[in-house]
């Protein structure tokens, strides 16, 4: 299981070089300069990798999931800034493969493969987070047309982006009322405020806004009310790629601290030498691997459509980003005050960690998830007390548990870039 085939072994060779020659070099330079490396975008576009996250049958390369993972890893060890790209086009291009028509995806994914279009998911709106069923943007009927306004937040791409995957209200309150459409990112009538942030150097994170712009009604994915859906379908398959990112940035970073403790000496032998060390780095080296591993396997279930999937990739993106934080911030303790300075990586790694665990849904509304999907399954099986029992514990039909809309609807933060 979770065995890459030669191709695919041989693909990742080559993405590891490319990583070492073009984009290693470079990392210092982007988090100095914070500015959207679009050379390196172009390469990996130039490499085919952003047609990793295709289908064939809509014009990408459509490799597993479980081998878009693998490659992802790869790119988050050095840069999770560079790792971003990649997943902004599998965030935008999912929901057009969901949910668009034929002529949907021959107009906007082919710009989203070849890395000549840069995309957005636009959900997060600045009062709404984790509960994007409040959302408050509005998509009004006038003729052909769908009028959009409203204001969205921390979009990554936003600015640059040609296409946007923006969720509005076209009905009633609650998550049955929401639409999602496919909008030119030249329309008229959309502003962007750029904003700063912590970790992953050179993000391009936004907070458009849009007033009055008119959307074609052919742009809409899917039918109107199912926004909120497909908004949810995308999140149970784009989490996994979330999870190999912490797994990428949390390997790269123990990679570093072995390095490290390696070369530096302290009481006359290399640290690696001293059992402390020994032992904060392999019980990391150990939960990295464990959060591998359940990436994988909700990648598999990604691949198999297993209904699973939702509670394994909530569970996969808890596990790994935890890791990141934990990893990382271990890596600046190894190495000590050169951890804490600009001129180690240690400590980027430390910032970049630290958004995993807030974007795609904090890993507190993972908790929810697991939790819900736990109940739910509970309830579906046996019950594990005898109804004959004294005071066995009853839970009717659905009590305590979202229904089948409200489980769709379970709040999902989306805070940052893969928003």
């Amino acid at each position: 299981m979770w065995r890459l085939s030669d191709e695919q072994r041989a693909f990742r060779e080559h993405l590891r070089e490319v990583v070492l020659e073009e984009v290693r070099p470079r990392v210092r330079e982007i988090d100095e300069r914070c500015d959207y490396p679009h050379d390196i975008h172009e390469t990996l576009a130039r490499e085919g990798f952003f047609a990793l996250a295709v289908p064939v049958e809509d014009g990408g390369r459509g490799e597993t999931e479980v081998s878009f993972c693998a490659f992802v890893e790869e790119l988050a060890k050095v840069s999770g800034t560079v790792s971003l790209m990649a997943a902004y086009v599998k965030l935008v291009a999912l929901p057009i493969v969901l949910a668009g028509t034929e002529e949907q995806k021959q107009r906007w994914l082919p710009g989203l493969i070849d890395g000549t279009m840069y995309g957005s998911y636009a959900l997060t709106e600045p009062g709404v987070g984790s509960d994007p069923a409040a959302l408050e943007a509005r998509a009004e009927r006038r003729g052909d047309v769908y009028v959009l306004n409203g204001q969205k937040r921390f979009i990554g791409n936003a600015g640059i982006s040609g296409v946007y995957v923006i969720f509005a209200r076209t009905g009633p309150p609650g998550s049955k009322g929401i639409s999602a459409f496919i909008v030119d990112g030249r329309s008229p009538g959309i502003s962007v405020e750029k904003l700063r942030t912590m970790g992953m150097p050179g993000w391009h994170l936004g907070a458009p806004r849009f007033d009055d712009v008119e959307v074609p009604a052919e742009n809409m994915l899917g039918a109107e009310g199912e926004g909120f859906k497909i908004a949810m379908m995308t999140f149970d398959r784009s989490r996994p790629g979330v999870a190999s990112q912490g797994v990428g940035v949390a390997q790269g970073a123990i990679d570093l601290a072995l390095d490290y403790a390696l070369r530096r000496h302290a009481f006359g032998k290399p640290l690696l030498d001293h059992q402390g060390i020994q032992f904060k780095l392999a019980a990391l080296e150990a939960e990295v691997a464990a959060a591998r591993a359940l990436t994988f396997q909700a990648a598999t279930f990604v691949d198999e459509m297993d209904p699973r999937m939702t509670k394994l990739s909530a569970m996969a993106k808890l596990v790994a980003t935890d890791a990141a934080m934990k990893a990382t911030t271990e890596a600046v303790q190894v190495l000590g005050g050169n951890g804490y300075l600009r001129d180690y990586p240690a400590e980027r790694m430390m910032r970049d960690a630290k958004v995993l665990q807030i974007y795609e849904g904090s890993n507190e509304i993972q908790k929810l998830v697991i939790a819900r999907q736990m109940m739910r399954q509970a309830i579906e099986r046996d019950p594990i007390w005898p109804e004959c029992m004294p005071g066995a514990p009853g839970v009717e039909s659905g009590e305590g548990v979202a229904g089948p809309d409200e489980q769709a609807g379970t709040p999902h933060a989306t805070v940052g870039a893969m928003a």
